[in-house]
C-alpha cells in the first residue's frame, strides 16, 4: 500500500477556482489588448499615415516656383508674387516602412487612449499570472508534490512559462505589447484545452515519477518551452510583417491590414528578437535533454533506450540546434530561419501532446481523462 499522502480537497478545489478566476481575468486582458488595437488604428498618427503610397509621394515632392516669378517668399518676404516651396509632410516615407530596424508605434498607434487601454491590458495579464501562479502552487500543495506530473499539470505549467515570458519583456523594459494579443490567444487556447480536455482530479503520481529530478528535468523543459512559444509568435509576426514589406517594397498596395503591420516592429527587429529568444534558453532545454537522459538512468537503468519521448526530444533538440547553427555559421536570417524556427517548436508541441497521446512508450503516463 502506498503510503503517499491524500490529496487536500479544499486545496484542490481553491486550486481550481483560482484557475477558472485566472483564465477570466485573462480573457478580459485579451479583450482589452484587441482594444488596443482597435483604438490606436483611430489615432492621428494612423490616420494621417492611411494616404496610399502614391498619394504620400505626391505630398512629398516641392513645387517648383513659376517662370514668371524670381522671388521666394522665404528670400522676399511673403508676397503674392512669389510661390512657396512645400516642405515635406510628417508621415513616413514608404521606403522607411522596408528599411527601418526601430520598434515601431505600437499598438496604441500614438493614440493616448489606446494607450491607455494598452495598460489596463497589461495590468489586467499581470493580475491574471499571479491567479494562475496561486492555481499551479495550490496544484502541487494539495499533493505534495510538483504540479506537472499529467498533461493537465504541464499545459497549465507551460501557459504559466508563456505568460510569464512576455510579462518578463515588458519588466525588461521591451517595447512589447504588441505581443499581447497573440500569447493571450495562445495562452487562452493552451488553458481552455487543458481544463476541457486534459483536466484529472488531483492524485499521486505514478512510482517512475516519485523523483528529485521531477523538480528539475519537468521545470527545465517548461520553461524551455514557453520562451520557445514566444520566439515561434514573434517569428510568425515576422513573416506577416516581411510579406506586407517585400509587397509595399515592390511597388504593390499596402493593403487593408496596412493599419495593422505598420505597427509592428519592422521586420529585422522581429527576426532578431525570435533569435536572441531561442539563442538564451537553447542551453536550458539542452540541460533538461540531459537530466532527462540521468532521470532515465535512475529510473530503468540505462541513460538512453530511443522511447517515443526521449526521440522527439532529441529531435526537437537537433532542430533548434539546426536553426541556431545556420543563423551563425550560415548566415540565415529571415524567412529560412523563420520558418526552421517554426519547425522546431512543432516538433517540442508534436513531442507533448503527439507522443503523450498517440504513441505508448514508457513516457505514457500523462494522465489522459478516460470515460
Amino acid at each position: 500500500m502506498s503510503n503517499a499522502p491524500l490529496a487536500d480537497q479544499n486545496l484542490a478545489q481553491l486550486a481550481n477556482w483560482l484557475m477558472y478566476s485566472a483564465i477570466a481575468v485573462y480573457l478580459l486582458a485579451f479583450v482589452a489588448a484587441c482594444a488596443e488595437w482597435a483604438f490606436g488604428s483611430r489615432g492621428p498618427g494612423m490616420r494621417a499615415s492611411a494616404a496610399s503610397p502614391a498619394v504620400r509621394a505626391a505630398q512629398q515632392t516641392p513645387v517648383a516656383p513659376s517662370r514668371g516669378r524670381t522671388r521666394s517668399a522665404a528670400v522676399g518676404g511673403a508676397t503674392g508674387s512669389s510661390t512657396q516651396v512645400l516642405a515635406p509632410p510628417a508621415t513616413a516615407r514608404p521606403e522607411a516602412l522596408v528599411t527601418g530596424t526601430g520598434d515601431g508605434p505600437g499598438a496604441a498607434g500614438g493614440s493616448p487612449r489606446a494607450d491607455l487601454v494598452g495598460r489596463i491590458a497589461v495590468s489586467l495579464t499581470v493580475l491574471a499570472l499571479l491567479l494562475h501562479f496561486g492555481s499551479v502552487l495550490a496544484r502541487g500543495l494539495a499533493v505534495s508534490r510538483p504540479p506537472w506530473g499529467n498533461m493537465y499539470e504541464f499545459s497549465t505549467a507551460f501557459a504559466l512559462m508563456a505568460s510569464a515570458a512576455y510579462v518578463g519583456l515588458l519588466a525588461a523594459r521591451r517595447p512589447v505589447r504588441w505581443l499581447g494579443v497573440p500569447v493571450l490567444f495562445s495562452v487562452l487556447l493552451t488553458l481552455g484545452l487543458a481544463v476541457s480536455v486534459l483536466y484529472v482530479d488531483s492524485a499521486q503520481l505514478v512510482p517512475a515519477l516519485h523523483s528529485y529530478w521531477l523538480w528539475i528535468h519537468v521545470s527545465a523543459a517548461i520553461i524551455s518551452g514557453g520562451v520557445f512559444h514566444t520566439a515561434a509568435v514573434v517569428s510568425i509576426l515576422y513573416l506577416v510583417r516581411d510579406r506586407w514589406e517585400r509587397a509595399v517594397a515592390g511597388g504593390g498596395a499596402e493593403g487593408r491590414g496596412a493599419v495593422l503591420w505598420r505597427r509592428l516592429p519592422s521586420s529585422q527587429t522581429l527576426d532578431k528578437l525570435a533569435y536572441r529568444l531561442t539563442g538564451l534558453v537553447f542551453p536550458l532545454w539542452t540541460f533538461a535533454v540531459i537530466a532527462g537522459a540521468v532521470w532515465a538512468e535512475a529510473a530503468w537503468g540505462r541513460y538512453w533506450g530511443w522511447d517515443p519521448k526521449e526521440t522527439w526530444a532529441f529531435i526537437t533538440w537537433v532542430a533548434y540546434a539546426a536553426y541556431l547553427h545556420a543563423r551563425a555559421t550560415a548566415g540565415w536570417k529571415g524567412r529560412r530561419a523563420a520558418v526552421l524556427g517554426l519547425v522546431a517548436f512543432a516538433t517540442f508541441v508534436f513531442n507533448y501532446y503527439g507522443v503523450n497521446i498517440l504513441i505508448t512508450g514508457l513516457h505514457s503516463y500523462g494522465g489522459l481523462p478516460t470515460n
